[in-house]
């Protein structure tokens, strides 16, 4: 016959097994649910994804800047390749400088709010923004915006928009 083990003993295992199971399930949870507050990027097929963007006021989570920069999950992104005029100064193209801006931001927020995309991700700027390229069925949103007449090429491109 075995000896008897203690309460404590014979509780051991299943505290232990408890507890790998608790930590197993807040594992699976933090990588797989989203909790409650479930983010407003949504992950899409093939690492395309989709979101609800606003114009960015006090909160920047996930909004437009202007035509070149977005928050993006709380990420302040920088698009590369590509420039748009600013919407909050006019450097030097005056007030239609920053209309032009005006229309480039909101023809970026459409495009993003009204179709799926992929993020690409590689370094920074000068400002500590993540440099990033935004693709819609595999078109970099810089290019439509350049077809458009509402960005220019950068860092080559000509600023148009000044003259």
């Amino acid at each position: 016959m075995l000896p008897r083990l203690s309460r404590q003993a014979e509780r051991g295992p299943i505290v232990a097994g408890i507890f790998i199971a608790i930590c197993g399930f807040a594992f699976f949870a933090a990588n797989n649910l989203g909790g409650t507050n479930a983010p407003a990027a949504q992950q899409a097929a093939a690492g395309t994804m989709s979101a609800g963007f606003s114009m960015c006021g006090s909160n920047r989570y996930t909004c437009v800047v202007d035509g070149d920069t977005i928050w993006l999950e709380g990420r302040n992104l920088r698009l590369q390749s590509y420039d748009t005029p600013e919407p909050y100064t006019d450097i030097c193209g005056g007030a239609q400088e920053v209309s032009l801006a005006k229309r480039a931001s909101a023809r970026l927020l459409e495009l993003l709010n009204g179709n799926q995309f992929t993020v690409e991700t590689g370094g920074q700027d000068r400002y500590g923004r993540v440099l990033a390229t935004i693709r819609i069925a595999g078109r970099d949103v810089g290019d439509i915006l350049i077809e458009e007449n509402l960005a220019r090429h950068w860092p080559d491109g000509d600023e148009w928009w000044c003259g």
